[in-house]
């Protein structure tokens, strides 16, 4: 990273936010500017903090992250925002996503996930957990959220467009190569390929764009 990231975090859990707080502070190019344990804090705090980025809880006490959401989107419609959710809340993910959230994060994902969000989200990249499930996927690729709306629609190639279904299928790239008679290196230098064409970062990403762009089928997914 060549550049130094302001946040703030948002929860009402205060242990959940100091383990958060702990690990990004192991982060020399991470600065944690405040935290907040409910939206009404939250939004004052990013008025007074101007963060970069933001990564706030869902549900939270006197104001949730979506309302806080819209109003800081309204405010400022480039803030980055990531969500911050628990496995069953897909609903709750497709509102923060539609109210102007740039991505979300489940909360047990690693940190190697949790940096790859943030700077991705910081760059003005979408960001989805790569624990993505099929149903919340495809609720994605139905709502009003479209990240993709402002560049062209990439091109792929009848071999790219096997290996993306592939991919979709949650095949590794050894069984993807036993399948289309390919080594595991040459469909891995594919992948790369299709990742940045799709400018997506896992497969949670590919799956997304895939429906989105009619690439693949839901039932493909099922």
């Amino acid at each position: 990273m060549k550049y130094t990231i302001r946040l703030v975090i948002a929860d009402d859990h205060e242990i959940f936010r100091d383990g958060l707080l702990l690990m990004l502070s192991k982060e020399k190019d991470i600065i944690v500017e405040g935290q907040a344990e409910n939206g009404f804090e939250l939004v004052a705090m990013v008025k007074d903090k101007k963060p970069d980025v933001i990564l706030t809880d869902i549900k939270m006490p006197r104001m949730d992250g979506i309302q806080a959401t819209k109003l800081l989107i309204n405010a400022n419609p480039d803030q980055k925002i990531i969500a911050l959710s628990m496995f069953d809340e897909e609903n709750l993910i497709i509102e923060m996503l539609e109210a102007g959230a740039k991505g979300y994060l489940l909360k047990n994902a690693n940190k190697r996930e949790i940096m790859e969000a943030i700077e991705q989200v910081y760059e003005g990249n979408s960001f989805y957990c790569r624990h993505t499930s099929s149903k919340l996927a495809k609720m994605i690729v139905m709502s009003n959220f479209n990240p993709n709306k402002k560049t062209e629609k990439a091109v792929f190639s009848d071999r790219e467009k096997a290996i993306i279904k592939l991919t979709c299928l949650q095949l590794t790239a050894q069984q993807i190569g036993d399948e289309l008679f390919l080594s595991k290196r040459t469909v891995e230098g594919y992948r790369t390929k299709i990742l940045e064409k799709m400018n997506v970062k896992n497969t949670a990403g590919v799956v997304i764009y895939a429906l989105k762009h009619e690439l693949i089928e839901e039932k493909d997914i099922l």
